[in-house]
């Protein structure tokens, strides 16, 4: 037994894929405690066959959709026609866009690979220092991961089982004031005031033509959702029809020979989730039955007395987690260790939700591994140092929301009773 345990460790030390990791984990944990194996294999099938599974695929394949079209730069466009005449108008455009492009896509490096390289040489141009300019995009890779129909939400739901609608209430006013802090800083660094352009009525017509068939997205999700027309499950599939009728029949931007490319895309990625998903809440689920995470709260209880000393160290921790771990690695891991332990400690798994999804926001632009400064890295072609330092202004203001998030659990519950 101990030898497994062993080659267990070596394939982690050298990257194997988590699923047979944690696959492998499962196994042997439970052999060990004389349980039939078969277990996992059950819990493997019970995941597949849970409801809350089914709008992930559909959101994945969506997002991949918009992201292999030309989408991004009719945003741009449309953005900059619409709000460019604002003094730092451009930053603005900047924040917004890639919070809504990261919402459907779920994704922070392709934010920053679709979008780096339109806005970069516009951020310079307009006259904005270039530190500023690559810390500011950098920062913007993973700021919609808040906001609805956001991929790491759905999947959090899954893992913690709570409602996926009230997620995408509960993410809404913090990813708001998240926008409403950075828009602010951005202004406030903006050059001075230069002459902006006009555009005629002609050419702003012209800008709502572009993005026309693109602005119902968010109205057919959130409002087929909250309007009780559609459960989570039946919006997904609304909205991955009308994006895959969009780019493919109306802008054809996706031939149909290239669809069974795109659709590979996306269900590879949805399969590797799945697996790893299925594997690790097998070997989870072992460590409830053994009261582990009984046990650890019990300790914590030794030296932590308070929910507020807890939510402190939990962020702590989570930063760390976001620093070494990509988002979809943390929540299968973490999530369903800290779930018990932070129930014990009164706080609202939704509240926890979004807690935990701001502190990996934050640590993908932290080192050692931050994963949007990597990316950042390669699309810009500067150290990572030299983008860790240009990042810090804005990780501060996300500070700064983290402890208003963390410590004022009402903005993450109002609208789900006001609505949900």
């Amino acid at each position: 037994m101990n030898v497994l345990k062993i080659i267990i460790l070596l394939l982690a030390l050298f990257r194997s894929p988590l699923f047979l990791v944690f696959g492998a984990l499962a196994l042997i944990s439970f052999y060990s405690a004389d349980i039939d194996i078969s277990v996992v294999i059950i819990e493997m099938a019970r995941l597949a066959d849970s409801p809350l599974l089914v709008s992930l695929p559909l959101f994945i394949f969506t997002g991949v959709l918009l992201s292999e079209s030309k989408t991004p730069i009719r945003m741009l466009h449309f953005s900059r026609i619409f709000l460019g005449w604002l003094p730092g108008g451009l930053a603005v455009v900047t924040l917004l866009v890639c919070a809504v492009f990261t919402a459907f896509t779920g994704a922070s490096g392709i934010t920053i690979f679709a979008l780096g390289g339109l806005l970069l040489p516009a951020l310079l141009e307009e006259g904005y220092p270039e530190r500023f300019s690559m810390g500011l995009i950098t920062s913007c890779g993973s700021l919609g991961l808040l906001f609805p129909p956001s991929l790491p939400l759905i999947l959090f739901g899954v893992i913690a089982e709570v409602r996926i609608d009230h997620l995408f209430l509960a993410g809404i006013l913090p990813g708001i004031l998240m926008l409403v802090l950075l828009i602010g800083y951005s202004l406030k660094k903006s050059p001075p005031r230069q002459a902006r352009p006009v555009y005629s009525a002609k050419e702003i017509l012209q800008g709502l033509h572009v993005i026309a068939w693109e602005l119902p997205l968010p109205i057919i999700l959130l409002g087929g959702i909250y309007g009780g027309i559609f459960v989570p499950g039946e919006a997904a599939a609304v909205t991955a029809f009308y994006a895959l009728a969009v780019e493919v029949l109306v802008h054809r931007d996706i031939p149909l020979k290239q669809l069974p490319l795109v659709m590979s895309k996306s269900m590879v990625m949805f399969g590797g989730i799945l697996v790893v998903l299925a594997a690790s809440m097998a070997s989870t689920n072992f460590l409830i039955d053994q009261e582990v995470p009984t046990r650890f709260f019990e300790f914590l209880q030794l030296y932590i007395h308070d929910k507020y000393t807890f939510l402190l160290l939990l962020n702590v921790f989570l930063l760390l987690v976001g620093a070494m771990l990509n988002i979809f690695s943390a929540l299968v891991l973490i999530v369903p260790l800290i779930l018990p332990i932070a129930l014990g400690y009164g706080v609202d798994p939704i509240h926890l939700g979004i807690i935990f999804l701001t502190n990996l926001q934050i640590g993908y632009c932290l080192p050692p591994i931050g994963m949007d400064l990597f990316l950042a890295s390669y699309r810009f072609e500067r150290p990572i140092t030299e983008l860790f330092y240009s990042t810090l202004p804005f990780n501060g203001i996300l500070l700064i929301t983290l402890l208003i998030i963390t410590y004022f659990p009402w903005l993450s519950t109002v609208l789900i009773h006001l609505l949900g």
